[in-house]
C-alpha cells in the first residue's frame, strides 16, 4: 500500500516532512509484527539539498570575491565593498514578506544571480574612491569626488537592469510563479545596493588614507595592484591603439563571432529545452487505458512492466558480473498497482554516484522493454524532477469529424516511422458500443414517451434509490433493479416491459426500435471547433528536428490530402509559443524603456544604441559557455543573459560616460577613447572577474541538483566574460566609428553651405 501526504500552500514543506516522519516513527511502535510503514520519497529532500548547493555555493562565491578584491583593491576597500553586498542581500530578505515572497529555491538563487550586479556597483563607486583617494586627495573629499564622478552612469544602470527584468513580473499564466519571484529579488537587492553604494559605502570608505612605507602582505597587494594598472598602460594600451585603427575590421570580427554564436544555436549544436531536464532518483510509468477496459486486462499490463523492471535489473547485474562493468546497482525499490483504466509503476533508484545507469538511461532501457501496449490511450514515462516527458503534440482542426479521424490516423503513421518517435497516440480514446433507442409510430398515443422510454429502462438496469439505512461510515443507499444475470445480457431487453400511463405494461419492442450503434468518448472542442490532438513521446534530443521535420515535408502534403484540415501546434510547443510572443511584447516595451533612459542620462539619441549593442553579445558568451559545458540552453539561461546584460551595461555606462568628461576637458575623441579605456580598465576587468569567480563553485557542482542552476550560471558567467571584450575593444571602436560618420556628416554640410 502506498500512502501519500500532500502539504498546503501555505504549509512549510521542511516542517511537514518532519512531522511525517515523526508519526511514522511513533505508529510503527502500535503496528503489529510483520507490518512496517517506510519512507518511500521525500520531496524535501530536494528542497534542502537545492538550498544546500545554493547557500554552500554563495558563501564559498562572496570569499572567492572577496579574495579577488584583497588583491586587486586595498584591504579596506574590499572589506567595505563586500560587506556591502550582505548589506543588500539582508535588506532585500527582510522586504520579501512584505512582497508576497516566500524563502525558497527559486528566490535564494535570485540572490546568486543578482550577485554580480550587486558587487558590479560597489566595485564601480570603491574603486572610484580608491583611484581619487591615489591621486591625493584627503580622504572625505576623494570619497565624495569618487562618488559624485559615477553617480549618473551607476545610477542609471541599476534603473536599466531593473527595467530588464520588469518584463518578468508582469508574465501571465502559471510560469509567472516562478519569473515574478525572480524579478521582485532583482530589483529589491538592486534598490538597496544602490543605497547602500551612494549613502553608507561613502562614509566608510572616507577614512582611506594614501598609503606609505608598506611592508608584508600590504606591499604584495600594492604590487598586485600595480602591475594591474601597469597591464592597462602597458599591454592593453597597445591593443586598444591597434584596433582602434582598425576599428571597422574590429567590429566585424565580433559580429562575426555573434553570427557563429546565432548559427549554433539555429543548426542545434546547441539545443534549447524550455525548462531544465533535471533527472530523478524515480522512474514513473502511468499507462492509461481505455474506459470499460477489463481488469483482467490491466492485471496483464502490469505483469508486463514488472517483467520489464526485473529484466532491466537482471541486465545491470549481469553486466557488472559477466563484464565487470559498473557495480551492478540500479533500482533500490519498486511499486506498482493496477485499476481497471490506468496501470502505474514507480522504480526507487539507487543514488547517482551508485548507479550504473543515469536516470534517463535507465528510463529508455525501461520503456524499450516495456515494448508497445496498443490499446492504451497514454503512456507516460517520466525520469525528471519536473515531470516534463519530451513529445511533441499536433492539433487537427476540421468540421468533419470523419475527416479528423482519417488525418489522424494518417499522421499517427507518419510519426511512427520516427526511430525517435514511441508511443504515438491520439486523445479520441477509441469508441464505445451504444445503444439507441427509436420510437416506433403511434408509441405515444398509448402514452409512452421518449423520456419515459429513457427513464424505465435506467431504472431497470441502473436501478432506482428505494431507501436509504444510516450507518457509522456513511449512508447505505438501496437500489430496486432487475437481477444481475438479467442486466448482463443483451436478450433481456426482449423481456422488458414498459409501463403506460393508465398502468398497463407492454412490451418494449412494441413501442421503441433497438440498434446497436457507436460513440466517441471524447469530444474536444478549440474556438468552438472540434479536434483530435495527436502526440508522439519523443527522445529529449530529437524534439525539436521531429517538430520541425513534420511542419516542414509533412503537414503540406496531409493539408492538400484533407481539404479544409488545420493543423496547430499544441501540447507544451504551444504552451512555449505562447510564452515567447508574450514576453517578446513585453521586452520590445522594456528595450525601448532602456533607450529612453540612457538618451536622458547622456542626453544623445546615438549613445544608447552604442551602449546597447552589448545586450547582444551576452548571448554569444550564453552559447559559447553552454557549448562548452555540453549543456543545453533552458528558460533559466535567459535570466543568466538578462543579469550578465545588466553587468555589460554598467561597464559600458560608466566608460562612456568617462569618455564623454575627457572630451570635456579637450581631447579629441580618439585621445578620449583611449584615455577612458586605459583609466576604466581596471573596474571592468574587476567586475568581471568577481562575477566569474564567484560563480565558479556552482559551476564545477557535479551533482544532479546542480543541474537545475547551470544553465543560468553558464549564461551569466560566460556572457560578462566575453562582455569584457566587448566592452574594451568593440565598445571604443563603435565609438569612433559613430565619430568618423558625424566628420562626414558636418564635411558634408560644410561643403554644402
Amino acid at each position: 500500500m502506498l500512502l501519500q501526504v500532500q502539504s498546503t500552500d501555505d504549509m512549510q514543506v521542511v516542517k511537514s516532512s518532519e512531522s511525517t516522519k515523526a508519526w511514522i516513527e511513533e505508529t510503527n511502535r502500535t503496528l503489529p509484527e510483520g507490518v512496517q510503514l517506510q519512507l518511500w520519497f521525500d520531496t524535501a529532500d530536494i528542497y534542502t539539498s537545492r538550498m544546500d548547493l545554493i547557500t554552500e555555493s554563495s558563501i564559498l562565491g562572496l570569499i572567492l570575491v572577496f579574495v579577488v578584491l584583497i588583491l586587486t583593491l586595498r584591504p579596506r576597500v574590499a572589506l567595505w565593498v563586500t560587506a556591502g553586498i550582505g548589506v543588500a542581500f539582508i535588506g532585500s530578505f527582510a522586504l520579501l514578506p512584505v512582497n508576497d515572497v516566500s524563502l525558497n529555491v527559486i528566490s535564494t538563487f535570485a540572490f546568486l544571480l543578482v550577485l554580480g550586479i550587486v558587487v558590479d556597483d560597489a566595485i564601480v563607486v570603491g574603486e572610484s574612491i580608491h583611484h581619487h583617494t591615489h591621486m591625493g586627495m584627503p580622504g572625505e573629499e576623494a570619497a565624495i569626488a569618487g562618488t559624485l564622478s559615477v553617480a549618473r552612469p551607476v545610477i542609471f544602470a541599476v534603473l536599466t537592469t531593473i527595467v530588464a527584468f520588469a518584463p518578468w513580473l508582469f508574465v501571465s499564466g502559471i510560469d509567472a510563479q516562478v519569473t515574478r519571484q525572480l524579478s521582485i529579488v532583482i530589483t529589491l537587492a538592486l534598490v538597496i545596493s544602490l543605497i547602500e553604494a551612494f549613502f553608507i559605502l561613502p562614509a566608510h570608505l572616507r577614512h582611506v588614507e594614501p598609503r606609505q612605507n608598506l611592508k608584508g602582505l600590504a606591499l604584495k597587494q600594492q604590487q598586485i595592484a600595480h602591475k594591474i594598472v601597469d597591464f592597462a598602460h602597458n599591454q592593453y594600451r597597445p591593443i586598444l591603439e591597434r584596433c582602434l585603427a582598425r576599428r571597422y575590421t574590429t567590429s566585424m570580427i565580433f559580429v562575426g563571432g555573434f553570427m557563429i554564436s546565432v548559427g549554433l544555436f539555429a543548426t542545434g549544436w546547441v539545443k534549447f529545452y524550455f525548462m531544465p531536464q533535471v533527472e530523478s532518483d524515480q522512474i514513473y510509468i502511468n499507462v492509461n487505458l481505455p474506459t470499460g477496459t477489463p481488469y483482467d486486462r490491466a492485471l496483464e499490463v502490469l505483469d508486463q512492466l514488472q517483467t520489464a523492471e526485473k529484466q532491466l535489473e537482471k541486465e545491470v547485474s549481469e553486466r557488472a558480473n559477466e563484464l565487470g562493468e559498473g557495480s551492478g546497482a540500479l533500482i533500490e525499490g519498486w511499486y506498482t498497482r493496477s485499476r481497471r483504466d490506468s496501470v502505474v509503476a514507480i522504480v526507487r533508484l539507487a543514488p547517482p554516484e551508485e548507479r550504473d545507469l543515469s536516470a534517463r538511461e535507465a528510463a529508455e532501457r525501461f520503456r524499450d522493454l516495456v515494448g508497445e501496449i496498443p490499446d492504451a490511450d497514454e503512456i507516460r514515462v517520466n525520469y525528471t524532477l519536473n515531470d516534463s516527458t519530451p513529445s511533441v503534440t499536433f492539433v487537427l482542426q476540421h468540421d468533419d469529424m470523419t475527416t479528423l479521424k482519417r488525418a489522424s490516423e494518417q499522421l499517427q503513421l507518419h510519426l511512427q516511422g520516427y526511430e525517435a518517435a514511441f508511443f504515438v497516440r491520439d486523445d479520441q480514446r477509441g469508441e464505445l458500443s451504444e445503444l439507441h433507442f427509436q420510437l416506433k409510430p403511434g408509441a405515444e398515443k398509448v402514452g409512452v414517451s421518449l423520456a419515459t422510454l429513457s427513464r424505465q429502462v435506467r431504472q431497470a438496469y441502473y436501478g432506482e434509490e428505494v431507501q436509504r439505512l444510516p450507518r457509522e461510515y456513511g449512508d447505505v443507499r438501496v437500489m430496486l433493479r432487475y437481477p444481475l444475470d438479467a442486466r448482463q445480457q443483451l436478450a433481456s431487453l426482449n423481456d422488458v416491459m414498459i409501463r403506460t400511463a393508465d398502468g398497463r405494461s407492454i412490451p418494449l419492442q412494441s413501442v421503441a426500435e433497438v440498434t446497436l450503434g457507436e460513440s466517441v468518448q471524447r469530444i474536444s472542442r478549440r474556438n468552438g471547433q472540434r479536434v483530435v490532438r495527436v502526440q508522439a513521446n519523443v527522445d529529449r534530443d530529437a524534439v525539436n528536428e521531429i517538430s520541425k521535420a513534420v511542419d516542414d515535408e509533412y503537414i503540406p502534403e496531409l493539408k492538400a490530402q484533407f481539404p479544409g484540415l488545420e493543423v496547430l501546434r499544441g501540447g507544451s510547443q504551444e504552451s512555449e509559443d505562447e510564452f515567447f510572443s508574450e514576453i517578446g511584447a513585453l521586452y520590445t516595451v522594456a528595450l525601448f524603456v532602456i533607450y529612453a533612459l540612457i538618451a536622458i542620462a547622456f542626453k544623445s539619441y546615438a549613445l544608447p544604441l552604442l551602449i546597447m549593442t552589448a545586450i547582444p553579445f551576452g548571448f554569444m558568451g550564453a552559447i559559447f559557455g553552454h557549448l562548452l559545458f555540453d549543456l543545453p540552453m533552458a528558460l533559466f539561461s535567459y535570466f543568466g543573459i538578462g543579469a550578465a546584460a545588466g553587468v555589460v551595461v554598467n561597464d559600458n555606462l560608466v566608460l562612456v560616460d568617462y569618455i564623454r568628461r575627457r572630451e570635456q576637458d579637450g581631447l579629441s575623441s580618439p585621445e578620449a577613447v583611449v584615455d577612458a579605456a586605459v583609466n576604466r580598465f581596471r573596474p571592468i576587468l574587476l567586475t568581471t572577474v568577481t562575477t566569474f569567480v564567484g560563480l565558479i563553485p556552482i559551476m564545477a557542482e557535479r551533482s544532479t541538483t546542480a543541474e537545475f542552476l547551470k544553465p543560468a550560471v553558464l549564461s551569466l558567467s560566460f556572457g560578462v566574460l566575453f562582455a569584457l571584450f566587448v566592452s574594451l575593444l568593440m565598445v571604443p571602436a563603435l565609438y569612433l566609428i559613430g565619430w568618423d560618420w558625424q566628420q562626414r556628416v558636418r564635411g558634408a554640410f560644410v561643403v554644402s553651405h
